[in-house]
């Protein structure tokens, strides 16, 4: 399965790739929303995209509401991983078509916990 990494902190990727990796993800980065569609278009299609909300030249809501208006990425699943933990901003996110949403900090079991909600968990 392919996954899509989008945020700014290269540490937070870093995290992110090495726990999709130990799960069975191969691992695609972008450092802002802009280059993440960049990846979907030379990369694509994901199974998975893992998006943070506050990053340069587009943010995470935008790229989500973006992916979801057009037709190349329809069936992959988006989980907003932010600092972002206000009820309104996850109503946003999830109307703006995420599938799940994960605060950080988060662990391991948190994070693989929402991927088997969507049904992305790799045995």
């Amino acid at each position: 399965m392919k996954a899509l990494l989008v945020d700014d902190s290269r540490a937070m990727r870093m995290i992110l790739a090495r726990t999709l990796k130990e799960i069975g993800f191969e691992v695609t980065e972008a450092g802002h929303g802009l280059e993440g569609l960049e990846r979907l278009n030379s990369s694509g299609p994901f199974d998975l995209a893992l998006v943070d909300w506050n990053m340069p030249e587009m943010d995470g809501l935008t790229f989500v509401s973006t992916v979801r208006q057009g037709q190349l990425a329809k069936d992959m699943r988006i989980v907003m991983v932010t600092t972002e933990s206000e009820a309104e901003r996850v109503a946003a996110a999830l109307a703006a078509g995420a599938d799940e949403y994960v605060t950080k900090p988060f662990t391991k079991d948190a994070l693989t916990s929402k991927l088997g909600i969507i049904g992305l968990l790799v045995d």
